[in-house]
């Protein structure tokens, strides 16, 4: 089509400009997948192969790992390749384009196993695990994917917790609270193995974060925007009586307990294992002031 022809379909109200060389129908839709291709196809360079995807927030969104949509559009192209900055876009560059794209979803974006990484590697440590836990958990990738990924990265931002804390992922740790009590508060004052996501079928089937099987205590790992609502707390008081009935008591830890005070939370639960007949010792960890 000639420039004229374009414009006329743009000052006649048919079209509308979206960026250089990309415009829009009218009327059209107005969501964040209609954006975020809009600035996909003004970054591609209009060669026969896609040479921009969407990353980070972005293709964790279009993944469905995000439930809300990003405020800008994040995209990734092959190193080779330069772009003029645009409002509301940020763009980056890569030597591993070709390991890292996925070429069977569109909008194009990068593999699970890239952004469940890129997007783990913009927040605290809780936060990658919470979406590696969450990643796993749900079969969108696993930890095998993920470590290779991460070897082939030539490491992660959070590769000292992230590497032991896949192979608790793949045992049943589900979010990144429960990954630092078997890590923070287990693990690091051996404590006794628990069994995780340990059922039971007591009023109606359920799972367990952790199971000390041979003293019949379970410990629930409340994280920090999970069991809010009252009939959450309602179900859990419920489920806690019903499990005495066999004898198992029920305690439950919160986020400030495995990530602010996790030395104290391990006494704590030692001194409970102990009335309940376990016979060991909680050891020191390597915090200043560990109390055990």
């Amino acid at each position: 089509m000639s420039p004229d022809a374009l414009a006329w379909r743009v000052t006649s109200g048919r079209w509308r400009r979206v960026y250089e060389g990309v415009f829009q129908t009218l009327p059209g839709r107005a969501d964040w997948t209609t954006t975020a291709t809009a600035a996909l196809l003004h970054t591609m360079s209009g060669g026969a192969a896609a040479d921009a995807a969407l990353r980070g927030e972005s293709a964790a969104y279009a993944w469905g790992l995000r439930a809300t949509a990003p405020p800008i559009v994040h995209l990734v192209i092959p190193q080779r390749r330069t772009v003029t900055r645009q409002p509301g876009l940020v763009v980056r560059r890569s030597m591993r384009w070709d390991d890292l794209i996925d070429d069977r979803a569109f909008p194009w974006r990068t593999t699970m196993r890239a952004t469940v990484l890129d997007v783990a590697s913009a927040g605290s440590a809780l936060d990658a695990l919470s979406i590696v836990a969450k990643a796993v958990q749900n079969e969108l990738v696993t930890p095998s994917e993920l470590l290779a990924e991460i070897t082939a990265r030539g490491g992660h931002k959070h590769s000292r917790i992230l590497r032991p804390a896949l192979s608790d992922v793949r045992d049943g740790g589900q979010s990144g609270s429960e990954l630092l009590y078997i890590r923070d508060v287990e693990r690091a004052h051996g404590l006794p193995l628990a069994v995780r996501q340990s059922p039971s079928h007591i009023g109606r089937h359920r799972l367990h974060d952790n199971e000390y099987v041979e003293q019949k205590l379970i410990v629930e790992v409340d994280g920090r925007l999970g069991h809010e609502r009252w009939s959450d707390r309602v179900n859990d008081g419920r489920r806690d009586r019903q499990l005495l009935t066999s004898a198992r008591l029920t305690t439950r830890v919160f986020f400030a307990d495995v990530n602010i005070q996790p030395c104290v939370t391990a006494s704590e639960i030692a001194a409970i294992l102990a009335t309940r007949g376990w016979r060991g010792r909680p050891r020191r960890c390597r915090r200043a002031g560990c109390p055990c």
